[in-house]
């Protein structure tokens, strides 16, 4: 069975762990690089990680974009939206499709 996690501050991910979901807490980039390479290094299917963090860790995150697994997705934090989840998706689609069709 494939897992599920979430990777960011303690305010951000606790309530994640209401639903079932495994959280992982780190406070900066620093601290979250060796917990995102041991969750896909553990085969988690999802890892959730909140925008803060992943402006940090842009070139962590970029060696898995061609991988099926594990999937890395960009979710606001406790700062609110940055955009770089939309930025993300704004991405994937244009190297799926050719073409930036999201008008972004």
């Amino acid at each position: 069975m494939y897992k599920i996690g979430v990777l960011g501050d303690k305010e951000s991910v606790l309530g994640f762990k209401a639903l079932g979901i495994e959280i992982f807490t780190a406070d900066n980039a620093n601290q979250a690089r060796p917990v995102l390479r041991r969750l896909a290094d553990e085969g988690y299917a999802v890892i959730y990680i909140t925008e803060h963090l992943a402006d940090g860790l842009r070139d962590d995150i970029g060696a898995y974009k061609d991988s099926v697994l594990p999937a890395i997705i960009v979710i606001p934090g406790k700062e609110g939206l940055m955009g770089l989840g939309m930025l993300n998706l704004k991405n994937a689609v244009e190297r799926a499709v050719g073409a930036n069709i999201l008008n972004m």
